[in-house]
């Protein structure tokens, strides 16, 4: 049978897929990765590798998708299908290692709590900031993260490789999915990703930012639901 893998993105845990888990366990054994302790995206993906057993299906929110194309890369006769929501395949962008890096700073000289503040407004649409309960939990889960794991996530985002080269070479179901509200994944983006996998399919959800599955929660269980059935 093939397992299900939610894997998250940078700063999150378990907590981001919480709305999904229920629908998609009625599909398959799920398997939520975790990213705390590696520095490197492969580092990542090998774990997930290693958890795991058999087939697997591929749910990446974020930096998790850029962790589900490093398993592809890794173990592609493993992967089956793979749902990249709010993520990317493409090679550090210009100033973004210093923009991760002012991150990293304030976390070391501040605390997670305050990268929460700085980082969480631009994350998140419209809806979601007017939402305190959704605003609460999320800065909750950042402030989980030690701050040494948020440094080496942030190494492994700025150390990653361009895999947009990959979506070309993979023939599974690939499913790309953005936030109309989401400026660091775009919809344009998605698009060309889609056009240049050659099994891709792009998908906007309405009213949302980046943090989809906490934003557009059952729009995107269904979305899931039905890619992975």
């Amino acid at each position: 049978m093939t397992q299900i893998v939610l894997i998250p993105g940078l700063m999150n845990d378990g907590w981001v897929w919480r709305h999904q888990i229920a629908a998609l366990s009625r599909l398959g054994p799920l398997h939520i990765a975790c990213n705390d302790g590696c520095d490197h995206l492969a580092d990542m993906a090998a774990r997930i590798l290693e958890a795991t057993n058999g087939p697997l299906a591929l749910v990446g929110h974020s930096m998790g998708g850029r962790v589900a194309l490093e398993v592809a890369a890794l173990a592609p006769e493993r992967v089956t299908r793979l749902a990249m929501v709010a993520s990317g395949a493409q090679g550090l962008g210009l100033n973004e290692a210093d923009g991760r890096m002012r991150l990293v700073q304030i976390a070391q000289n501040s605390g997670m709590a305050a990268v929460a503040d700085a980082w969480m407004p631009d994350m998140v649409g419209t809806a979601g900031r007017d939402n305190p309960g959704l605003m609460a939990g999320l800065k909750a889960m950042l402030c989980r993260v030690a701050v040494d794991d948020f440094a080496a996530q942030q190494h492994a985002l700025i150390h990653r490789s361009d895999r947009m080269d990959l979506l070309a070479q993979m023939h599974i179901p690939t499913l790309f999915i953005s936030g109309s509200e989401d400026h660091s994944s775009s919809t344009s983006f998605n698009q060309q990703m889609a056009q240049m996998s050659a099994n891709g399919l792009s998908v906007e959800l309405p009213h949302a930012g980046h943090m989809l599955p906490i934003e557009a929660p059952t729009a995107l269980t269904d979305l899931l639901r039905g890619f992975l059935a």
